[in-house]
């Protein structure tokens, strides 16, 4: 019995203590070009280190299995991940990631259909024979999604289209439907929304055709090693962001919301199902 009481002595405290990394590493998939990601990521990263009491460095990658890869190598210790990297990470740290907040939106996200306003392409139907982009193979609003709601509605791209590509960004998908390098794409709702205020696509070239139904999308997701109450003060410092605050407001501003709620796993059920149905995930 002695024994036993000093092992539980031994073990006890690291298991409840966990890590608290010297620097903290912040990184989010690359779901728009690099300089907009620095000009979103770096205000965050200087909100933490005040919250936190440590240093916090916001970590660019290069691309989404990169985010995932960081994670379970313990390289990066949050990160904003899409849906669908989401799952992986969880999944690829066997079940130890653990997503914390999540934007508003994010519970009832949606994915646009675009194409060329004179293009001739009114329905989903109308995509056969011709040619579409979708963002990164990774991206939950920009590919996965998007093809689960083709494939239930009777479409299955490789097959159905004349040309299926990867743009790698929303953004991206966007312009390349503008410059008619595609005939259609699909993209993040809330990037097509920024895209449209901020005068950087022509909606009289590019119009949205079809929208999804909703469905949970981004969250931060934090490495689960990490010191329990760590992530708590990480989860309550976003939570508490209050759009009267001007200070606060840019946050919410550049991750386009007003405010964070608590995320819990049960709600990315449907993304990973429809990545099995999509043939993304086993």
């Amino acid at each position: 019995m002695l024994i036993l009481i000093i092992l539980l002595m031994l073990i006890t405290p690291a298991v409840a203590a966990g890590e608290t990394p010297a620097v903290f590493r912040v990184s989010a998939i690359p779901d728009e070009n690099p300089n907009e990601l620095l000009r979103i990521y770096t205000p965050f990263a200087d909100y933490l280190v005040r919250e936190i009491g440590i240093q916090v460095r916001f970590v660019p990658v290069v691309d989404y299995a990169a985010t995932v890869e960081g994670l379970a190598a313990r390289k990066l210790d949050l990160v904003w991940y899409g849906g669908f990297t989401s799952v992986q990470a969880v999944r690829r740290t066997s079940g130890t990631a653990r997503r914390l907040v999540m934007r508003q939106e994010d519970a009832e996200f949606k994915s646009v259909f675009v194409t060329r306003a004179d293009a001739g392409i009114k329905t989903l139907a109308d995509l056969k024979g011709r040619t579409f982009a979708f963002g990164s193979v990774s991206s939950t609003s920009g590919h996965l999604m998007p093809r689960y709601f083709l494939l239930k509605n009777g479409v299955t791209p490789e097959r159905d289209m004349k040309q299926v590509a990867y743009s790698g960004a929303h953004d991206a998908t966007a312009l390349w439907v503008e410059s008619g390098k595609v005939d259609a794409g699909a993209l993040n709702f809330l990037v097509w929304d920024k895209l449209v205020q901020a005068k950087k696509v022509d909606t009289a070239k590019v119009v949205v055709f079809w929208t999804t139904p909703p469905y949970a999308d981004y969250v931060w997701t934090v490495r689960g090693e990490l010191d329990r109450g760590l992530q708590e003060r990480i989860a309550s410092a976003l939570l508490k962001l209050d759009y009267a605050n001007p200070e606060h407001r840019r946050l919410l501003d550049l991750h386009r919301t007003k405010r964070y709620i608590r995320a819990t796993d049960e709600e990315w059920k449907g993304i990973e199902e429809a990545a099995i149905a999509a043939g993304l995930l086993r």
